[in-house]
């Protein structure tokens, strides 16, 4: 399977999946998630589904309301898409916001150690 094919059908799923969580689902647990990446697997089976919640840190919470949602989502995607296969979707919480907040905390703490030792 060409790698054209896998992105497009990942960039696919997830600009529907934002629809869905955005204008769709009614748990509270699942307001403020944001999709950042999806990947899929060479076979199209499945994908893995990258969130991050911005708003509040409750990853926890928002992890268990989309895994809660997973069967409407995926009926979604099928009446959505024109897939032979409905792809089985795993929720991941991706941390590298997390890491790059904590990456500019620490560069704004040397920045302001080095302007007091001046």
């Amino acid at each position: 399977m060409s790698n054209f094919r896998k992105n497009r059908v990942a960039d696919l799923i997830r600009e529907v999946v934002s629809d869905i969580i955005k204008n769709d689902t009614k748990d509270p647990r699942i307001q403020g998630v944001t999709i950042t990446e999806v990947t899929m697997s060479s076979d199209l089976k499945s994908a893995r589904i990258y969130f991050s919640c911005l708003t509040d840190g409750k990853t926890e919470a928002h992890l268990a309301g989309l895994q809660s949602a997973e069967g409407f989502i995926r009926k979604r995607l099928r009446d959505e898409l024109d897939l032979k296969y409905v792809p089985q979707i795993t929720f991941i919480y991706d941390s590298s916001f997390d890491y790059s907040d904590r990456i500019n905390s620490i560069l704004n703490k040397l920045t302001v150690d080095r302007e007091d030792n001046v």
